[in-house]
Formats: structure tokens, C-alpha cells, sequence
């Protein structure tokens, strides 16, 4: 019996979603003395869209961008352009606290063939709301490619008020946000005041955030788990609920193993162990301890991040849902199943 009216059965609940709906914030692989590691880089980005990504952010906070240098975040999306040429978009990470370093690089990612900027709220200086504004739009003004905003206040002190975004909106190449405030309430007032489009920037509120009118994710976990956020999304979008419910469950034990410590290591980490490129993190940060990779190990193994795996163990939670369902969410599911797979082992 489908969960949602018959009136509105086979529509998606979904809005439209103008990067697609799976993306993943990818790291930077580096070498093992510190240096830009571009195969890798090659390398990881087709694993990532194989895995059911259909789109990637490049030298976004998880890809080290406050310690990689402007000619290398240049030389990374010419190559992971390349790389995955038209199969995927690719959304350049270019937000810095300087506006006219900013606009510096968007010029630049405008150059190496970026499909759409991703740019975080001006950090550490903590501008008012209408120094934002005046920064969001200059950006937005400064190439012909679309803008998502990405609030953040966790990381740049400064929230991106609701006024503010309802008339960022009003701008007609802002037209997404990266939400990681964790404020639904207020993310529901500007998903019914505006035609931004949203996406979950919190792995763990990916599902709550899509229940009040989100269109996707941008996500870490994605890193290994794309095959089951992919598979939750579009679950919750056939109007599958319990399905969604299940796969959300399934994928906390990896929600909370990424984010025991910063992401970027512990993301480096899980991929190192599926034998992918990742290489180490750059300083500040530091490479996961022993004990930190052997409880993340544990997590991912507590984790469903296959959608074929849950449906395997979902009959009594309900993550079957309708026949084939697992097994038509995400065709790419194998190649992630297996590096998942060798992450826990």
C-alpha cells in the first residue's frame, strides 16, 4: 500500500534541485609529504560519481581549502573536470573572509569549467547582516554561474539571518544554500518564503531537513555511504517514508563515526582504509590516531551504506519497502558497497 495518497503517488515530493541531489564534499588527496596528490585527485572523483554522486564540491572546507593554495584549488577542478567530464557537476568551493579574494576566485573556477560556486559566510571577522548581503551579491555578480550560500555559523561565527536570505533570493544567480545552521524552523521559513533551493550541509539531519522541503545533500559521509544517502533520498521523495526512516537509521553509526573528530580526518581516514586516495591531513589538523581509526572502523560496521545491505536486513524495520526498491535506488552501489566493505575490515 503506498504511505502517500493515491492522488499524489509517483510524484516526488521532492523540489527541483538544480546541482542534483546526491553531492559529496570532497577531500583533497595529497601525497604522502604533503603535496597535491592530482591522479588521485582523478581518481577519487570518478570512484565518487561511479558511487552515485551527481555532483561534487571541490576545495570546500573538507577539501583543506584554507591550506591549499590558489594555483592548486585552480589545478584541482581542471582535473577533476576532466576527469568526470559531463557525468557529474562540479561545484567550486571558492568563499574566503576577503570579498576581493573571493571574487578572485570565482574568476578563477568561472576559468577551469566549475558549474557553480559554493561560498561560506565571511569567517573570523564576523561581519553584520548587511556586510554579508553586500558580499554574497558581489560574488554572485561576478561570474554568469549559479551561487549557493553556505551558512555555516558553527565554523564562521556568523549566522546568515532569515531576512538576509529572503533577499539574497531576490538575486537571480543565488538560487541555493548549503544549510548546516541546524535551525529547521528557520529553514522552513525561507523554504516557504523563496525558491531557494536547499541542501543539508548536517550528515545527521539529512532526512529532517528533506521532510521540510530540502532538494538534496552535501554531504562527508558520502564519502562512503552515497549509495544509501542516494537511496534515502529518493525513497523519501517516492513518498516511501518508512523506507527513508530505515535507511536514516541505518546510517547514524557512520553519521556520528565521521564527526568524532573533524571530518576531514576522519574522512581521510575511512578512505585510506578502503584503499582510496586520501594520503594525509595538513596542519593544523592531525591524521587519525590508531584508536581513532579502530572505532571508526567499528562505526562503519555498525552502518548500512549499501541500500542492497538494507533491504538484506530490513524486514522487521521496514527497509524493504516496496519490491526492487534497494535495487533500483542507486545503479552504482557496488563500487561504494566495496570500498565500504574494505574500510571495515
Amino acid at each position: 500500500m503506498s504511505e502517500v495518497p493515491a492522488s499524489v503517488a509517483g510524484m516526488s515530493a521532492l523540489p527541483p534541485a538544480p546541482f542534483g541531489r546526491m553531492i559529496t564534499a570532497m577531500i583533497t588527496p595529497f601525497t604522502s609529504d604533503g603535496g597535491l596528490d592530482v591522479p588521485g585527485a582523478a581518481a577519487l572523483a570518478e570512484h565518487l560519481v561511479d558511487a552515485g554522486n551527481e555532483a561534487l564540491v571541490i576545495n570546500g572546507t573538507t577539501g583543506e581549502s584554507p591550506t591549499t593554495s590558489d594555483a592548486e584549488k585552480d589545478t584541482l577542478l581542471r582535473v577533476v573536470r576532466e576527469a568526470v567530464g559531463g557525468r557529474a557537476q562540479i561545484i567550486a568551493g571558492v568563499g574566503t573572509n576577503d570579498t576581493r579574494h573571493t571574487l578572485e576566485l570565482a574568476g578563477a573556477a568561472e576559468k577551469a569549467g566549475a558549474d557553480g560556486l559554493l561560498v561560506v559566510t565571511p569567517y573570523y571577522s564576523k561581519p553584520p547582516q548587511a556586510g554579508l548581503l553586500a558580499h554574497f551579491r558581489a560574488v554572485a555578480d561576478a561570474t554568469g554561474l549559479p551561487t549557493m550560500i553556505y551558512d555555516i555559523p558553527g565554523r564562521s561565527g556568523v549566522p546568515v539571518a532569515t531576512e538576509t536570505l529572503l533577499r539574497l533570493a531576490e538575486h537571480p544567480r543565488i538560487v541555493a544554500v548549503k544549510d548546516a545552521k541546524d535551525d529547521l524552523a528557520g529553514s522552513s521559513w525561507v523554504l516557504a518564503n523563496t525558491g531557494l533551493a536547499y541542501y543539508s550541509g548536517t550528515d545527521v539531519l539529512n532526512l529532517p531537513l528533506l521532510s521540510v522541503g530540502a532538494c538534496g545533500v552535501v554531504s562527508v559521509v558520502g564519502h562512503v555511504a552515497a549509495p544509501a544517502i542516494r537511496a534515502m533520498i529518493e525513497a523519501f521523495g517516492a513518498g516511501e517514508v518508512g523506507r527513508a526512516i530505515a535507511l536514516h537509521k541505518g546510517l547514524l553509526p557512520a553519521y556520528e563515526g565521521i564527526f568524532r573528530t573533524q571530518g576531514v580526518i576522519t574522512a581521510k581516514a575511512a578512505l585510506a582504509m578502503a584503499g582510496l586516495p586520501a594520503g594525509p591531513v595538513r596542519s593544523p589538523l592531525v591524521d587519525a590516531t590508531e584508536a581513532e581509526r579502530a572505532r571508526l572502523r567499528a562505526d562503519l560496521a555498525a552502518a548500512v551504506l549499501d541500500p542492497a545491505a538494507a533491504a538484506a536486513r530490513g524486514g522487521a524495520a521496514g527497509a524493504a519497502g516496496s519490491a526492487g526498491g534497494a535495487a533500483s535506488a542507486s545503479p552504482r552501489s557496488d563500487t561504494a558497497a566495496a570500498a565500504a566493505g574494505a574500510a571495515v575490515s
